[in-house]
């Protein structure tokens, strides 16, 4: 299999001198194409911190992360912006769907704001909302969505460029244990299916068991 994401040997912390609070400590993980990772660790350990810089959200580390061939810190602005439009699928806990837009306005909002939408996209979006099974949704506006419904808009939105890695961060920490768990057959379906490759940050260890392999994070560092 081939690399798609490494962290290598990276350092992450808040604040200066007294008042510093460090995050990763030399942290080092490397993830293959096609694995669905599962990453775990104590409240405040930095998971969520560490899938930011993975994604790009946040470049201020030391040591180097690669995703999908290219160095994140040595990426100027517009680069880092086609990568995470074109190869990343954020998935957060909050839906941060747009109130005023239908489901399918929703899912095809980044591709008509990258200037994408055209016929492939809209054969896509079909194909999208099957495997998300919210075909019959397509017309309806989020506030008539449950928790769980909102979440697959989400999932949806994430897939329609066709990114080759979904970073998700406690993608079912607003949904109830029947939705969460609807949520997490999704991702497997996805994984398996699409050979997609996904990085979710999780406190559930029934939730990391969806996934091929656990990381832990603890003290800074990654183990598994």
């Amino acid at each position: 299999m081939d690399t798609i994401i490494t962290v290598d040997n990276v350092y992450k912390s808040f604040g200066k001198g007294d008042l510093e609070v460090k995050v990763l400590e030399g942290a080092d993980m490397t993830i293959q194409k096609g694995e669905f990772v599962s990453l775990m660790g104590p409240s405040g350990s930095g998971k969520s911190t560490l899938l930011y810089l993975i994604g790009g959200l946040d470049r201020d580390f030391k040591g180097d992360i690669v995703v999908c061939g290219q160095s994140i810190g040595s990426l100027k602005e517009n680069a880092l912006s086609d990568m995470r439009l074109n190869k990343v699928g954020f998935i957060f806990q909050f839906y941060n769907l747009i109130q005023n837009l239908t489901v399918e306005d929703n899912i095809l909002l980044p591709l008509k704001v990258a200037g994408r939408y055209d016929e492939k996209a809209k054969s896509r979006l079909n194909e999208i909302l099957d495997i998300t099974e919210i075909s019959d949704k397509r017309k309806v506006m989020p506030a008539k969505l449950s928790g769980g419904q909102q979440q697959r808009v989400a999932i949806a939105r994430a897939l329609i460029g066709e990114p080759e890695i979904i970073l998700a961060d406690e993608p079912t920490g607003n949904l109830d244990k029947a939705s969460g768990e609807n949520i997490m057959e999704l991702f497997r379906k996805i994984n398996k299916e699409k050979n997609m490759t996904i990085l979710q940050v999780t406190h559930s260890e029934k939730n990391s068991e969806y996934g091929t392999r656990i990381v832990r994070l603890d003290n800074g560092k990654l183990i598994g």
